[in-house]
């Protein structure tokens, strides 16, 4: 699959070369008739590349041919990245309020030097293209271009119906649950393996069983578990007290984890699902075992398998054979997915084809899902007698083939999406990521595209990640109203990893000179032996949880041997200092350094490194002061802090006008923020929280006119009856508002909504002590859609005019003792307020 890949690396090369931004930069230089060149050349090999990915299966010349290309485009990329970098060095210059100092701070590229240099470079690039240009006639390739997708913007695709997950599967939930509750004699705990090929829908239906109310009450502990193909006693008993208490135990040894397990197991009647377990080994198994039986008696656990051995190893009682689905719940789910309820009527055709195509996914719950998925986008018959007709479904099928709906979905993606999702193979397998971590990532590798210059790159990115979620290479775990995270299935995972062939690697797998894209989890993993290849790296992952001086002279030689990363992790890495080395990063784009808990002082180079756009400061709580010259990161779009300072006035964060997102927190000693809120006027997201000693909320509050998202939390000695100067008025764009944690808040301020009242969503009230009313205004939020009121024990009734807030869908109230006794459903004296909300929890 490496020409499928090449092509969507030529093609974000060429959207680059075409940017408007980058047209600016050649007529500056002189070198439009170079960058044309270029262009004309991409543009040719790019024409055939579809048709090298057909043949390449079957000609190793042309797979080599293909890689050769590829890492071309991957060196013009970072041509056009120097270009950017010099002219983002120049915005800084004409900011130079400062002088000597800025000029001093951002010297060293002489104009007349630059310029030859780079003409010299595009040279050789065009020679490099011409090259490979000139090889490609031998191969006989002919020019096809991208079919058709199955992405129909004119029509409105849906998220999942989450009991969609489950059709046909209610009898083996049944049986399970039965096992689950029948009394067992004896000290062995018992041990059920639900064993089934991949795609089937083990976990689905563990989950199913985990999260039935009967189970709850049964179980006080329930215990959820991925084991992962790495079978690590250790990191297991991690996993097993994160579950089951929320503990983080990252620095302890093997002894003290045991004791901790003891103490939090012992005599307690648990539930432990242990998902997508592998190890044959018997010895490992049973030293588990052994570690789990101080639970009380009626303690039982589930595991899911594709191994038949795994289940005698690990099996007390017969194994669970997950059957395939039945044609007709395969059928019933696909229509699920693929039409609205009822649609299928409309269209008889495509529901005659659709039976062809539920046939052909034998059973298998994630292919029905997937192709459902991919299908509820398009009513065109051809789309569908695509999927049915491919090709892929001729291929003969081994036991550990990528399953061919996976395919089919994947060859169905546009070619930018096909970059976004190769690239997830970077993590590992069962690992949860974040919405917002995702996008920053695919931003710093540009690999986000609009035809709409408008569309800021954030919501491009969501709006990719709803794309593959809709066509089930993505799983949504969690919503946590700020952010979702997110898991690929891994057979979907295994798919990644096809496409994205030797450009992405885990430390533990063999390395080759492409290497782009790197995890390594010093923790874990020998490092006695590094990688050789780091210089071609764009992002490096290095997770060192609980490793200390070694591990830190491991990260700086790393980082010191990958001078092209877009993106460098080095959170919760235990460093006492950031390596000198990341100094030389000048395409670095997003940094995060997120939990290292030992930093006391971050170098002031931080500031030099201007093509940054993400900056994870957060929960560096030993920080005494922040860098005094982040004015200069000009490319900045996030930024969360953590520091030891009591007021960030001298820090020029005001200045940085590109910010879309910044996050305080945990700053224990901050009794300000910074008034010169004026160049903001692009931040959507501001995160203040855990700030103990913050007194008030700075004037140039009022300028956040693009603020969609506020919340603030855990302040103690924050008043906000303090009023901000406000004009009033009701253009404000605010969508999202989280108030908790202010003992000192006895009502909500109507200038807290920065005149949102026709736009605002949703409301979360929390831990307010001393809250009693609710204000008037209430009834003016007439775009509210969710209302969550928590812990607010002095709030008694609800105000008038709630009756009004017709858009209301969800209310919960909860922990309100005053006030849930009013809404008690028919006799609550505040229920006639609320009878008309779709969606109540009191």
């Amino acid at each position: 699959m490496a020409g499928s890949f090449a092509f969507s690396v030529a093609g974000n090369v060429l959207n680059k070369l075409g940017s408007v931004a980058l047209e600016g930069i050649c007529l500056a230089w002189g070198v439009q008739r170079e960058f044309e060149k270029l262009m004309e050349t991409l543009t040719a090999i790019k024409a055939v590349l579809l048709n090298a990915e057909e043949q390449q299966a079957r000609n190793r010349e042309l797979r080599l041919w293909l890689e050769k290309f590829k890492d071309a485009c991957y060196e013009v990329e970072d041509l056009l990245d120097e270009f950017e970098i010099e002219a983002l060095r120049r915005q800084v210059l004409e900011r130079g309020s400062t002088g000597r100092k800025v000029r001093h701070f951002f010297s060293g590229s002489n104009p007349l030097a630059f310029r030859f240099r780079m003409g010299y470079k595009i040279k050789k690039a065009n020679e490099m293209l011409n090259e490979i240009a000139a090889t490609k006639a031998k191969f006989g390739l002919i020019e096809k271009h991208e079919t058709k997708n199955v992405v129909h913007s004119e029509r409105e695709t849906y998220s999942f119906v989450k009991t969609s997950d489950f059709i046909g599967r209610d009898e083996d939930k049944e049986k399970i649950i039965e096992f689950l509750m029948h009394p067992t004699d004896g000290e062995d705990i018992p041990v059920l393996p639900i064993v089934g090929i991949g795609g089937l829908g083990k976990t689905a239906l563990a989950q199913l069983v985990f999260n039935d109310e009967r189970v709850k009450v049964h179980f006080e502990l329930r215990i959820w578990v991925c084991v992962t193909e790495d079978f690590d006693i250790k990191q297991l008993m991690i996993k097993i007290i994160k579950s089951a208490t929320g503990e983080k135990c990252k620095d302890m040894n093997k002894e003290e984890l045991h004791k901790i397990l003891q103490d939090r197991l012992s005599g307690k009647r648990f539930l432990l699902v242990l998902d997508d377990l592998w190890n044959e080994d018997k010895k490992e198994w049973i030293e588990l075992k052994n570690l789990l039986a101080m639970g009380a008696e009626g303690s039982k656990i589930i595991v899911t398998t594709r191994s038949n051995k795994v289940a005698t190893i690990t099996g007390t009682i017969p194994q669970y054979d997950l059957e395939n689905l039945s044609y007709e719940n395969s059928l019933s789910l696909f229509l699920k997915l693929a039409f609205k309820e009822g649609e299928e009527k409309q269209y008889p055709n495509l529901v005659k084809i659709g039976e062809k195509i539920v046939e052909k996914c034998k059973g298998v719950a994630l292919a029905v899902k997937t192709l459902g998925s991919l299908l509820c986008s398009t009513i065109e018959e051809h789309d569908w007698k695509l999927v049915r007709d491919s090709e892929i479904w001729r291929l003969e099928q081994k036991e550990n083939d990528i399953l061919p709906a996976l395919k089919l979905s994947y060859d169905h993606l546009p070619w930018y999406l096909k970059q976004c999702f190769a690239y997830c193979s970077v993590f590992p397998k069962d690992y949860e990521f974040t919405n917002l971590k995702l996008v920053s990532f695919w931003m710093a590798h540009g690999f986000l595209q609009s035809s709409n210059k408008n569309e800021k790159p954030e919501d491009i990115g969501h709006r990719y990640i709803h794309e593959l979620r809709s066509r089930s290479l993505f799983q949504q775990v969690e919503d946590f109203l700020l952010f979702s995270t997110f898991k690929m299935h891994d057979l979907a995972h295994d798919l990644a990893l096809s496409v994205a062939q030797n450009g992405v690697k885990s430390f533990n797998q063999d390395s080759t000179r492409n290497v782009r894209h790197l995890w390594i989890d010093l923790s874990e993993q020998d490092t006695s032996k590094l990688p050789n290849n780091l210089n071609h790296l764009r992002t490096l992952f290095l997770i060192s949880e609980g490793q200390t001086g070694s591990s830190e002279a491991l990260i700086a030689k790393c980082i010191s041997r990958s001078k092209h990363l877009r993106v460098l992790d080095l959170s919760d890495s235990s460093l006492e200092q950031l390596p000198k080395s990341i100094r030389y990063l000048k395409r670095l784009r997003y940094l995060n350094i997120n939990e290292n808990v030992r930093i006391k002082k971050l170098p002031n180079f931080i500031c030099n490194l201007q093509s940054l756009q993400a900056l994870n400061l957060g929960g560096c709580k030993e920080i005494e002061e922040l860098p005094k010259d982040i004015r200069y990161l000009i490319n900045l779009r996030a930024l969360m802090i953590t520091t030891k300072q009591t007021s960030l006035q001298e820090n020029g964060i005001g200045c940085l006008s590109s910010l879309q997102c910044l996050g305080v927190g945990e700053c224990e000693n901050l009794r300000y923020l910074f008034e010169d809120m004026e160049s903001l006027t692009a931040l959507r997201t501001l995160i203040i929280a855990e700030c103990k000693n913050l007194i008030s909320l700075p004037q140039g509050f009022k300028y956040l006119t693009a603020l969609e998202t506020l919340k603030i939390s855990d302040c103690e000695k924050l008043d906000l009856s303090v009023g901000l100067e406000f004009g009033g008025k009701e253009d404000g764009s605010l969508r999202k508002l989280f108030i908790g944690g202010l003992p000192k808040l006895e009502s909500l301020p109507q200038w807290i909504l920065l005149g949102s009242t026709k736009t605002l969503q949703l409301l979360y009230i929390e831990k307010l002590k001393n809250l009693s009313t609710l204000p008037t205004w209430f009834q003016n939020l007439i775009s509210l859609q969710r209302l969550m009121i928590l812990d607010c024990p002095k709030l008694s009734y609800l105000p008038e005019g709630m009756q009004q807030l017709t858009a209301l869908k969800k209310l919960e109230i909860e922990l309100c003792p005053k006030l849930s006794e009013r809404c008690i459903e028919e006799t609550g004296e505040d229920w006639p307020k609320i009878a008309h909300v779709p969606d109540l929890n009191l």
